[in-house]
């Protein structure tokens, strides 16, 4: 695995450990979250993630462990066969998770000047 790589799992690691997302069965949630590496690519990964996170928000409680993984796997399988849709900015997804949004969303548009 490579650095990149490395550092792009850490990333949904840090959303999954930030909100507690694999419960009390961490094993279980692990082997989960390794098959998804497999199959998926990191960003639609962690895009799947917050988009679940913004779903279940006001749900009490929450939904985590399985239950919150099998919901992202749904959404991932989903996305294969229909638009990428997300309910959330890049600007809220980095409120949402800490993290940095360029390597998900690309580099904001640098605003102009507008000379007159």
């Amino acid at each position: 695995m490579t650095l990149q790589e490395q550092i792009q799992q850490q990333r949904v690691k840090h959303i999954v450990s930030s909100y507690q997302l694999d419960s009390e069965n961490i094993d279980l949630c692990q082997t989960c979250l390794s098959e998804l590496f497999e199959l998926y690519p990191t960003a639609l990964i962690e895009l799947a993630l917050v988009e679940m996170l913004v779903q279940n928000w006001a749900q009490v409680p929450m939904p985590r462990g399985i239950e919150f993984f099998h919901q992202v796997q749904t959404l991932l399988t989903n996305w294969q066969s229909n638009e990428i849709a997300i309910s959330f900015s890049s600007t809220e997804f980095q409120l949402i998770t800490g993290l940095d949004a360029t390597p998900i969303f690309g580099v904001p548009p640098t605003p102009s000047i507008v000379q007159r």
